[in-house]
């Protein structure tokens, strides 16, 4: 990243960020603007939250089918279903974060890995030490040591601490990243990083009533380009980043289309 006192924000001045930004914010406003958005939002928030575990699970490997996530009850089965209840845990345990986030994104990264993790791995709910594995099969990239992950996990949480100009899709995107290419944990760092970017996006104001699911963008535009995005942001190059952003912004933008659609087969039920 950049070193200017605001290095998020000028991410937003690569090539392409802006028409990326500006592209959701529109399909976003679109979507928000529906009729049916007035009186059944509760109910699109639920559909995207179960939409958006899915789609993160199966990033992570577990690919189930939309009606076996919403079906299931017990998740305490084989790594699949062990996967598919830790992203339902997390989209749950989003929204009761957002208000801690800008004052201390340090805690709420270990407590989203305590809830991922729950409790059934040394380490759960803190960065990994020295020499600890990481348990992340999915993602190829060199793995930074210890010290590397606290510095820039340090270096992150200033960053949001103190505020950024930069759009919130930028800002998702460079969470979302960092995290995924620092995997800071000893599990479940895919989860955790999908999980922070919708604090963002909520947080942030894009997206405050949660129904536009990123990850279900993300899962439709597949794990092979997820990787090769985020291979683009863990290069550092100016090209690489924009792809990645872009790439994140057309998740989003696939994410409110799902929701589209649910708004749309709601007003019919109602017509």
């Amino acid at each position: 990243m950049s070193t200017t006192a605001d290095p998020i924000a000028a991410l937003g001045a690569l090539p392409g960020v802006a028409d990326s930004v500006d592209s959701v914010r529109k399909a976003v406003d679109r979507v928000y603007g529906h009729r049916i958005m007035r009186r059944r939002s509760n109910e699109i928030t639920s559909e995207a939250a179960l939409r958006g575990a899915r789609g993160s699970a199966a990033l992570a490997g577990a690919e189930w089918a939309l009606e076996e996530v919403r079906r299931r009850t017990d998740f305490s089965g084989d790594g699949e279903a062990r996967t598919v209840g830790a992203a339902l845990r997390l989209t749950a345990e989003a929204g009761q974060l957002l208000s801690i986030w800008r004052q201390s994104p340090l805690r709420v990264l270990a407590r989203l890995h305590l809830v991922a993790a729950a409790d059934s791995t040394e380490g759960a709910g803190r960065p990994r030490l020295a020499g600890e594995p990481v348990d992340e099969p999915l993602v190829e990239l060199p793995l930074p040591d210890a010290d590397e992950v606290a510095g820039r996990l340090e270096g992150l949480s200033q960053l949001i601490i103190a505020g950024s100009a930069a759009p919130a899709l930028v800002t998702a995107a460079v969470v979302h990243g960092e995290l995924l290419s620092l995997r800071p944990f000893g599990s479940h760092n895919g989860l955790v990083a999908r999980a922070a970017e919708r604090i963002v996006l909520v947080g942030s104001g894009l997206d405050p009533k949660a129904i536009c699911p990123a990850e279900a963008g993300g899962a439709e535009l597949g794990r092979a380009a997820y990787l090769a995005a985020l291979d683009g942001y863990a290069s550092g190059t100016p090209e690489g980043m924009a792809a990645w952003i872009a790439h994140c912004g057309k998740a989003v933008e696939l994410g409110v289309r799902e929701s589209a659609a649910v708004c749309e087969a709601l007003q019919r039920g109602a017509a």
